[in-house]
């Protein structure tokens, strides 16, 4: 016991343990290793490391690896060269065959400038092209894989490696939902054919299960195995889960916050309220025959995309943290032939949707807080491919972001006069992601796991915020 009357010497000595105990906390906070109520829940609404300036995201896959000259990125004197060998200053180039020895192939298309920005963009995207201004496109991305499976786990986990947590899954982590009857973190696959690499895509790696990705499909039974069974009430089934939840509850307590388990009581919960929320969130019949018409569900060759562009609106309008939406079956927007007929199909399919969804976003006054991104796993080579299509090229690519936070009108890097690699303002899949999470709030070198033994983070030990891009 402390006597009535204590000197400062006296009091420090005595206080000196709760002091460091103090310092040990803030360590721990500041490190993202501080017990909380997400032990309990996953799930629970997290703040970011700082004020975001967007609240969720929409990223548009376009699975198998758009070409960017086509597209994006025009290329003048590729157009020149045509028919020619690849110029020795480019140096070899390695292809999934060995040392490319194909010649050059200009781009069919045609690119007019649009908006105020001046921005080109091919004929494939006459809708989007509208939109330009609200877009900022990176010319320079590049990433580390020439095969798909590899370079789609890149672009979606951060690593050529599977079972990786996926973007969508630190997302969720990291804010946790804003809506406690749906997921934080929805997949809309295309129904031709799930992406190459297949779901760990948008796993959850080592994260705790609960924030892998929910694929949603249209219909009546919108998540598979959700429905209770024949013969199952309401009421009978809230027992039950009642009693599991209870059990549950007890068998955590004695393990100190195991983080699966807690990721198991918490899916169960969150499943059983799903039941009554999932069928409603994929009810068009809500929404205006305009809008319908806006996103082309009138027309056969958009109906199926557009509709899920829509899916996308309704989830982020309600409280979705992170949608990923998939345009391409498994082969997708890989033209290795027939590449104008590939993407001719593939274009058509996703411009009015994507410009109808932008656009819808922006007049509900979600677009400030929404950031919507559009790529694929890489971009094509300026060499041919047999005479009609273009190989896998990883070395320079675009992607386009929009929205939440986001520079409108800008174009940011660029690759070399051909279009092979990425030339200046470069950014590898690392500086996205980096970016992504800036816009959400996050110091991504600061969002991490611990996971054998090692503070895990989605950018590994690369990646710098393109603040160029930042409104």
């Amino acid at each position: 016991m402390l006597p009535a009357v204590v000197d400062r010497r006296r009091f420090l000595r005595n206080a000196g343990l709760g002091f460091g105990t103090i310092a040990l906390a803030s360590l721990l906070h500041d490190d993202g290793l501080l017990a909380s109520d997400t032990a309990v829940d996953p799930l629970a609404p997290k703040k970011p490391h700082f004020e975001a300036k967007a609240k969720r995201v929409i990223f548009l896959f376009m699975s198998g690896g758009p070409s960017h000259i086509d597209t994006f990125d025009p290329k003048p004197e590729l157009t020149r060269l045509h028919g020619q060998p690849l110029p020795a200053s480019f140096g070899p180039v390695k292809t999934r065959r060995g040392v490319e020895k194909n010649k050059l192939l200009a781009s069919s298309r045609q690119f007019r400038q649009y908006g105020h920005s001046g921005i080109a963009v091919s004929d494939w995207f006459p809708h989007l092209a509208q939109c330009v201004d609200d877009i900022c496109f990176l010319r320079g991305c590049y990433g580390d894989s020439v095969t798909h499976p590899e370079s789609v786990y890149l672009m979606n986990t951060g690593s050529i490696l599977m079972g990786r947590p996926s973007l969508g899954a630190w997302v969720s982590y990291g804010l946790g939902t804003e809506n406690r009857n749906m997921p934080a973190f929805v997949v809309l696959p295309d129904p031709g054919g799930w992406v190459k690499g297949g779901s760990p895509a948008w796993g959850g790696g080592f994260l705790p299960t609960v924030h892998q990705g929910t694929v949603i499909k249209g219909g009546p039974t919108p998540i598979e195995h959700l429905a209770p069974p024949s013969g199952v009430s309401t009421a009978q089934q809230r027992k039950t889960l009642d009693f599991i939840a209870e059990s549950n509850r007890d068998h955590l307590a004695a393990r100190g916050g195991d983080t699966e388990l807690a990721a198991r009581i918490a899916a169960y919960e969150l499943a059983y309220r799903m039941q009554s929320q999932a069928p409603e969130l994929v009810d068009l019949s809500q929404e205006t025959e305009t809008t319908k018409r806006l996103y082309g569900l009138d027309q056969k060759e958009t109906a199926e995309f557009g509709t899920r562009c829509l899916l996308a609106r309704r989830m982020v309008e309600r409280g979705v943290r992170f949608v990923q939406l998939y345009c391409g079956d498994t082969n997708g927007w890989d033209g290795h032939s027939h590449l104008d007929e590939n993407h001719s199909r593939l274009a058509r399919a996703s411009d009015q949707p994507i410009a109808a969804l932008l656009a819808d976003l922006k007049r509900r006054g979600l677009l400030s807080e929404t950031l919507v991104i559009w790529g694929g796993e890489f971009g094509r080579t300026p060499m041919s491919e047999g005479t009609t299509g273009r190989d896998h090229n990883p070395h320079g690519f675009t992607v386009w972001m929009a929205g939440g936070g986001v520079k409108g009108g800008v174009v940011i890097g660029s690759t070399d006069d051909i279009g092979l690699r990425a030339a200046t303002g470069k950014a590898h899949v690392h500086d996205i992601h980096a970016t992504i999470l800036h816009l959400l709030g996050f110091n991504h070198k600061k969002l991490t796991f611990r996971h054998n033994g090692r503070n895990e983070r989605l950018t590994d030990n690369g990646g710098e915020v393109i603040y160029e891009a930042l409104a």
